[in-house]
């Protein structure tokens, strides 16, 4: 049985639901509420099961896999198909540059605990962070842009969805909710429409989590 630690707004727990959606794979939700109770990720009991304190973590049958493209890749071997890394060396390091890119280069600057620092100790206002949220957003999201393959696809590296569509649809979901300048690209805005069309992307959206209420 398969358990996902995880909160409906995470844009890292959101890749971890696409992925388990396009293999059609069953799993329990835990949901961990990152601001009620100081945060539901600080307590000792989730700390037990993570000791970063991050989510997602996944369980399975006893065995803890943490940070959420280690959990993809590992879904992507215990559950081969449909490959979310599909094709050969060259193809599979272009999908993972591109997730990377969003997951290493862009989420880390606009994820939640760096967010509340900058308003806490950092004694910034919300315009100033929201400021630097759209900046690294709409910089990073533009630059994914140019790494797309030159030519017209339904998702990001082809006409089935990849690692790099489970990370860009949940960046792309954020930078809606925070109103990003999405002008500069054209391309991802498509995928994006796309991929919202499909099912499996669908059932992983945060408003339809049992803990989005």
């Amino acid at each position: 049985m398969l358990t996902l630690y995880g909160y409906f707004r995470s844009s890292a727990a959101y890749r971890c639901r696409i992925a388990l959606s396009l293999k059609g794979l069953a799993y329990r939700t835990v949901p961990v509420h990152l601001l009620k109770e100081g945060g539901q990720h600080n307590a000792p009991a989730y700390r037990a099961v993570n000791p970063q304190g991050l989510v997602p973590s996944l369980d399975h049958e006893g065995r803890i896999i943490t940070q959420s493209l280690a959990i993809i890749e590992y879904l992507d071997e215990i559950q081969p198909e449909p490959r979310l890394l599909p094709g050969n060396a060259a193809s599979r390091a272009n999908i993972r540059a591109f997730a990377l890119a969003i997951a290493c280069d862009i989420h880390p600057l606009n994820n939640l605990r760096v967010l509340n620092y900058l308003k806490g100790p950092m004694r910034q206002e919300q315009a100033i962070v929201d400021l630097w949220y759209r900046h690294w957003v709409e910089t990073g999201l533009a630059a994914c842009e140019s790494l797309l393959p030159q030519r017209d696809n339904r998702f990001c590296f082809g006409d089935q969805p990849t690692l790099a569509d489970a990370c860009l649809i949940p960046q792309f979901y954020n930078a809606r909710r925070l109103k990003c300048d999405l002008a500069q690209m054209p391309r991802l805005v498509a995928i994006d429409a796309t991929a919202r069309t499909v099912p499996a992307f669908a059932t992983a959206a945060p408003e339809a989590q049992p803990d989005a209420a």
